[in-house]
This record gives C-alpha cells, sequence and structure tokens, in this order.
C-alpha cells in the first residue's frame, strides 16, 4: 500500500495526549434509549471464541494518578452484595447468550480495582461464577489476574493458581519509594519484592509488572534502578506506563496552581521527560531480552507464548462478555456498560445501584459501532501494536484499502514519520518515532462524532 508523503509536515502535537485502551472511550457512551435486550443483542453473534472479563471495583488505596472505576475499601457486607449482583448478572447474560449453538471462552481476565482486594474464600466464589454460571472452563483457556502488593497474599495467589490462572499483573510503578509517594502510593520496596516472591512461588507462568515514568523527581538513574530491580525476577512481560495527571484525580488535585503560559512551558518540559524515559526504557528492555508489543507492552523472548492471554489492546476485540459494573461488552455493532465516573462520590454511587439491580436482561449505557467506526477501531488497534496492521487483512474484512479509507489520517503520520517506510509491501506499521507517539496518533483517529461526545461528557 502507498502512503503519500509529499503532505507538509503538520504541526507539532503533544505526545501524550491520550491512552487508547479502547474506543471508543466510555466518555463516549450515553444512555440507550431503546435499553435493547442482551438476548437480541447477541443472538447473531459468533459464540465460539468468546472474552470473559470480570471487575472488581475495590482497592486497598487509591494512588493519586489513578482514574479507573474503583473505591477505596468497602463496608461491611459490600464484596458480598457485589458478587451477589454479579452472580444475577452472570445469570441472565448467560441465559441471553442461549443454548442454540455452542458456547465457548477462548480467554478470562480478572480486573478492577484490584480483584485480589477479595479474600481467598471470595476469589474462589469469583472463579465460580465465572466456571458455574458462564460456563468458561478457566483451567483450559488462559486466564489473567490483576493484583497490588498489598493483597498478593499466599492464601489468595494459591487459590488462583489452582483455579488455573496463567498471567498474573502486579502494579508496582517505582521501586524508589520517595517516586512512589510522590505518585500518591504508599507503598515500601521491602513490600513489593515481598510480594513479588510469594507470585513466583505460586509457579503462575507469566509474572507482568507495571511501571510508570515521569513521576516528579524521577531521573534517568532512578527508572533504570526500577527498571533493573523489576528485571531482577525475569518477568515475562514489563509494561511502561507515561504518567497522566487526569481530572478529579489524587495528583490533580495537589497539582499547583499556575498561569496558561507556564502551564504549557511545564508540559513542554514534562513531555520532553516522558519522552527521554521512555526511550531510555525501551533501549535498556530491548538490551536485556525483551521484544517490544506495543508503545507500553514489553515481552521477554523466551516466555512462554501458548500460557499467555490476548495481545495489548485485545480487550477491543469483538465478543467480549464484561460482568461488574465497570466492565464493558463489545458486540459486532454495540459497546456497552454501566454508567462511568471518576470522583469516589459518583462511584459509590453507581455500586450501590449495580448491588442493588436484579434485572440485568438489558444494556443500559454504551454506544452503537457502524461501518466508520469498526473501521477505526480496527486500525486503531492494529496500528498502534508494534507488529503493524497486514492490509490483505483489513481488505478481507471491510473490502477496502485503509489508505483510501482514511487517507488523510495517514498521510499525517507518514509526514510525521511516524510510519515505517522499510516495512514490506502490504504491512502498515509504526516507525519507533511513531511508537513513541502511539499516545498521539491513537486519538488522532478518533471521528468527529467520538470526539464531540467526548467533549460533551459532563465529567463526574
Amino acid at each position: 500500500m502507498t502512503i503519500t508523503t509529499g503532505t507538509p509536515v503538520p504541526p507539532a502535537v503533544r505526545p501524550y495526549e491520550s491512552y487508547v485502551y479502547a474506543y471508543p472511550h466510555k466518555t463516549a457512551y450515553r444512555p440507550l434509549a431503546d435499553r435493547p435486550a442482551l438476548r437480541s443483542l447477541w443472538a447473531a453473534e459468533p459464540k465460539d471464541a468468546l472474552s470473559l472479563y470480570l471487575h472488581i471495583p475495590f482497592c486497598e488505596v487509591r494512588c493519586g494518578f489513578c482514574n479507573l472505576f474503583t473505591r477505596i475499601g468497602a463496608p461491611e457486607e459490600l464484596t458480598t452484595r457485589y458478587l451477589d449482583a454479579l452472580d444475577r448478572q452472570a445469570l441472565a447474560v448467560r441465559e441471553a447468550l442461549g443454548d442454540e449453538e455452542p458456547v465457548r471462552f477462548a480467554a478470562a481476565a480478572f480486573g478492577g480495582g484490584t480483584p485480589t482486594f477479595l479474600t481467598a474464600g471470595e476469589l474462589e466464589r469469583l472463579c465460580d461464577i465465572a466456571e458455574k454460571r458462564m460456563g468458561a472452563d478457566l483451567s483450559a483457556v488462559p486466564l489473567s489476574v490483576e493484583t497490588s502488593p498489598s493483597t498478593a497474599t499466599a492464601d489468595r495467589l494459591s487459590v488462583l493458581a489452582d483455579r488455573g490462572t496463567t498471567r498474573i499483573s502486579i502494579g508496582v510503578q517505582s521501586f524508589v519509594d520517595e517516586e512512589a509517594r510522590a505518585a500518591v502510593r504508599p507503598q515500601r520496596r521491602a513490600d513489593v519484592e515481598a510480594a513479588l516472591g510469594r507470585i513466583r512461588d505460586a509457579r503462575i507462568p507469566v509474572l507482568n509488572i507495571d511501571l510508570i515514568y515521569g513521576i516528579d523527581g524521577q531521573t534517568e538513574r532512578s527508572w533504570l534502578a526500577s527498571l533493573d530491580a523489576a528485571l531482577a525476577w525475569r518477568p515475562e512481560e514489563l509494561y511502561l506506563y507515561p504518567l497522566y495527571v487526569r481530572p478529579l484525580t489524587g495528583l490533580h488535585r495537589l497539582g499547583p496552581a499556575v498561569g496558561p503560559e507556564a502551564q504549557t512551558l511545564e508540559d513542554a518540559a514534562w513531555d520532553e521527560q516522558r519522552l527521554r524515559l521512555y526511550a531510555v526504557g525501551r533501549d535498556h528492555l530491548l538490551a536485556h531480552g525483551y521484544e517490544q508489543v506495543s508503545m507500553r507492552m514489553f515481552r521477554r523472548t523466551d516466555a512462554p507464548r501458548e500460557q499467555e492471554g490476548p495481545e495489548d489492546y485485545a480487550c477491543q476485540t469483538d465478543g467480549m462478555i464484561g460482568l461488574g459494573c465497570g466492565a464493558r461488552s463489545y458486540t459486532s455493532d454495540l459497546h456497552y456498560s454501566f454508567d462511568y465516573a471518576v470522583d469516589m462520590r459518583e462511584i459509590r454511587s453507581i455500586i450501590d445501584d449495580f448491588t442493588a439491580t436484579e434485572d440485568f436482561s438489558r444494556a443500559e449505557v454504551g454506544r452503537y459501532v457502524d461501518a466508520d467506526e469498526a473501521r477505526r477501531r480496527h486500525l486503531l488497534q492494529s496500528l498502534l501494536q508494534a507488529a503493524g496492521l497486514p492490509v490483505a487483512e483489513y481488505r478481507a474484512r471491510f473490502g477496502t484499502d485503509p489508505g483510501a479509507d482514511f487517507p488523510a489520517e495517514l498521510a499525517g503520520f507518514a509526514a510525521r514519520g511516524w510510519l515505517d517506510t522499510s516495512a514490506p509491501d502490504g504491512l502498515l506499521r509504526l516507525s519507533p518515532s511513531g511508537l513513541a507517539h502511539s499516545d498521539a496518533l491513537g486519538p488522532a483517529l478518533f471521528s468527529p462524532g467520538v470526539r464531540a461526545a467526548m467533549a460533551a461528557y459532563e465529567r463526574k
């Protein structure tokens, strides 16, 4: 495929506009006036390779950078009431999938929040909901679970290992205690190391460690120290995240009040710091036996591929069943969930409403995905992978060429040097600079309609 490169170089963009972990973003969702029945939504959908996601919206603390749908702690009996509601939802969803054709799950994940906020007994119940209610065979499919240093206890990890967990992801963010405090993440390195030891003792095949760069006071030396501390555990995967300060988060509330000009200068310096630390981290991992899968994801080259779940961004694939008040579900033409919030009071209210819900047979909040959005989503989720997009795969699915569907966007990427001109014919792939600017490139593919809906969203 030929991309026109004679376009003048567009104006510079900020490299960290938005992490595109799902498209369209939940801020583009709206209440669904027709409240479609799940049975009708899933009637014509393929059901032989579904993905299952169970969301637990509880954490022991909320980090300063976090804007995930989660609350701090749980009053007595709230986790029980939440699991009761999850059980009711699972029954309704499984009934909606029907038995006219085989229903099979090809992958599963528990996320949050922090799923291991639950006790060992509650984790057993969570697994039972996935297996006995939904019919997922957790011992036969990749199962990924998120944890934290303080909740990765031996009894919880034993349950997860016994129930077939193949991948566990732990948010460390920094092995430097001062940096963790600067990110409003109270933890001690000794506790982190102890948790990693317990995870390795549990013999779960794939360990992922999350780290963050761009923390206040972080230097190249301290960043490399965190990377080396993580590498000492030989994790099969590492995710390197740029720090964001998002509205309504702890760090945003702590931010200094500065004028627009000072803020612009501060942002430019911070962008430069994050780009520099990203390159340092990328090069360090590549030199230590890791391959780059996306801007954020790095995999040890000798990692057991057969134990792994879907690739980065795979949460965007069609055929996703999400259970829990923060989970998304995806059919081919509708993405749906429950209400979305960042503010703690709003989140508590949504969780309370979820636990009181008796009828889970209809989709309440979401966004329909038309043919143009489906093309954008496929291009976006493929292009943000280091492997790139085989044009023949796109053409087979949509009957068109990405260069013809998105000429202006791709020409702009080429003019900035974000496309790999050495890629084989028929492969659309990002250059190293393009991968580094994934958080600018992804949002550039948003449709005008999605942009307008996100802009009109009232934060809560």
